[in-house]
Parts: structure tokens; sequence; C-alpha cells
């Protein structure tokens, strides 16, 4: 019987996340009973939501017990199965949490064709974070040809995409990011007009030169300083889609000026994807395409081990990551 093994939360941060507040669990795999499978995880995603279920706080997710295995979305590859519905073999994405095995009874898990695009994928461009830009950007932006789009963490999992989606719609993309690095890959991998560091010490100037015609559409995942001098720029009928605050997880929110909302008339709407059910499947269609045929460049940041999940999520909160961050377990 192969052995598990589990990261828990063992206690809730006070203020910022640090390693010991999770512990290593070892025990046997679960054996699968009527109706259900074992999968054996191959890829676990990070994501700057599990900060928020970190805490005991009311949210739109419940939080994250304590002595329980940490939830994150997974790909992974059925391993033993009594569900009619999956076999051995079957390469499945879902909520296997931060372990190398997970029990499943086959709801929430759907089957993935790794023949055309990486597993990991489905984690990413192809995944949750990939419909999050999907959405906020078509359904809320909805930019139109010639108009200035901003998009914050402009090279991160769901930046990264939203900045070639807003593009392919033929948007002008001006995207925010930490560093030279990340500013050089976004213009050159990921097609954006002009990137901004946030990091320099220029910073503010450099956004108000990148912004002559203001800004009509900000895809927000960061809050802070940059989601404030954006807003400075933003045009009249102006379109704000926030998903992340990632900023103000382990600090005081951003305070925002009222006024401008009424003066400028600025449609802003915070969103959770997974309450838009109703979009994934024509999302992940179109995504997926693009992925395939090469229209949509990705980064990831890979950590070896299920061990080293708490150091590799820590760095994620404080911008270490370049693109999607995953841990490989197998």
């Amino acid at each position: 019987m192969p052995v598990n093994k589990m990261l828990v939360l063992d206690s809730r941060p006070s203020g910022k996340v640090e390693p010991k507040q999770f512990r290593l669990v070892e025990a046997p795999a679960p054996t699968p009973g009527a109706g259900q499978l074992l999968v054996r995880n191959l890829y676990l995603s990070l994501d700057p939501y599990m900060r928020g279920r970190m805490d005991d706080a009311k949210s739109y997710e419940l939080p994250q017990p304590l002595g329980e295995t940490m939830g994150g979305g997974t790909v992974g590859e059925v391993v033993e199965s009594n569900n009619p519905a999956f076999k051995e073999g079957d390469r499945v994405v879902g909520m296997g949490g931060w372990q190398l095995y997970a029990l499943s009874d086959g709801r929430g898990l759907r089957k993935i064709d790794a023949t055309r695009i990486p597993i990991q994928a489905y984690l990413g461009p192809v995944g949750m974070p990939g419909v999050t830009a999907w959405y906020g950007l078509n359904t809320i932006i909805a930019p139109k040809k010639g108009e200035t789009v901003v998009v914050s963490a402009a090279t991160g999992a769901v930046g990264s995409v939203v900045g070639q989606l807003a593009r392919i719609a033929g948007a002008r993309t001006v995207g925010i990011a930490g560093g030279a690095e990340k500013c050089a890959y976004a213009r050159a991998a990921l097609g954006y007009d002009i990137c901004v560091d946030h990091k320099a010490p220029d910073f503010a100037a450099a956004l108000k030169a990148a912004l002559p015609d203001g800004v009509d559409g900000l895809f927000e995942n960061v809050g802070g300083a940059p989601f404030e001098y954006a807003m400075r720029r933003i045009n009249a009928f102006g379109r704000v889609a926030v998903c992340g605050l990632i900023a103000s997880y382990e600090s005081a929110p951003t305070m925002l000026n009222m006024v401008t909302f009424l003066v400028k008339r600025i449609k802003m709407e915070g969103f959770i994807v997974s309450d838009q059910a109703a979009i994934w499947p024509e999302a992940l269609m179109e995504l997926a395409g693009h992925v395939a045929n090469k229209r949509l460049n990705y980064r990831e940041t890979i950590t070896e081990g299920l061990e080293n999940a708490p150091r590799a999520f820590i760095e994620l909160l404080h911008g270490g990551n370049f693109g999607k961050a995953l841990v490989k377990l197998a």
C-alpha cells in the first residue's frame, strides 16, 4: 500500500504566513470504496486565495479547518477506480489538496486531454487562473479595439492570460510587474505594449507616461500603490475588474477616493470565478485552443516536493514566483 503524505494547517497565521503553520503527516493511502477512486496527484496549484482561507474569518469560502489537509487544485492520474465514469490511467483535474494521494467519489473531477497540452497547464492558463482572466476581461472590462487596458501582476498566472486576450481583442495593453526581468518578459513573450516596473523608484511617473490617453479597463490582481496610481488615470466610464488584492492579504487594505467613482461613472466589480459555472466550458474550450495553437504563452515556477510547498507558497505571497506557481509531487 503506498504511503500518503499530507500537509495540514496546524495553526492560523497572525499577519505573515510562516512555515511553522504547516505540519507534514504520513499515513497509508486510502482504499477506494464503492463508487470511489484514488488519484495520485502529480502537480499542486499554489494560489493567493489560499491565504484568505487560512484565517478564521467570514469570506466567500469557509476557513481552512485546522488539523486537516490544506485544500488546493491538483492534476493527477487515477490509480484505482470503483467508479464507472473513471478508469485507471485517466488524467484528471480537481481539488485534490496538498497531498500525494486523494480519494474521490468523482464529483468535482474533470478528465483532461494530455495529448495536446501539458497536464500542469490545466492548473494555469487552461484552468482556474485562465478562466478568471477570460471572465474578468470579457464580461466586466469588455475592451473595445484601441482602448487601453492595464493589468497588474502582468506576468502572473492570471495577468499573463489577461494581457494576451486583451491584445487579441485589439486593445492597447499596459502591464505592471515587479522587476526588469518580468517587464522584459511581459513585452517580449506576452505582447504587452508597455510594462512598468512597480519596484522602480520612478514608478508613478513611468506609469503616468505610459498612459497618455488614460485607462479604459483595469484588471486588478494586487491592490496597494499600483492600484491607486492606475485609478488616478482612469477615464470616464472606465471598467475595473477586481479578482485579487494580494498586497492587502497580510496588511491593511487599500483605501480609494469614492468621489472618483461618482464623477467618472466608474464600474468596478469584484468577482470570484467559481460563482460563474455556466461560462467555464466556453472559456476552457477557447483557452485550450489558444494554448494548443501557441497563441497563448505562459511561464511556470515549479517547486519539487510536497514538503517544500509552504516555502513556495510564502514566496508566492511576496512576488517570488514567475508565472504560475506549482509544486511537482511525483
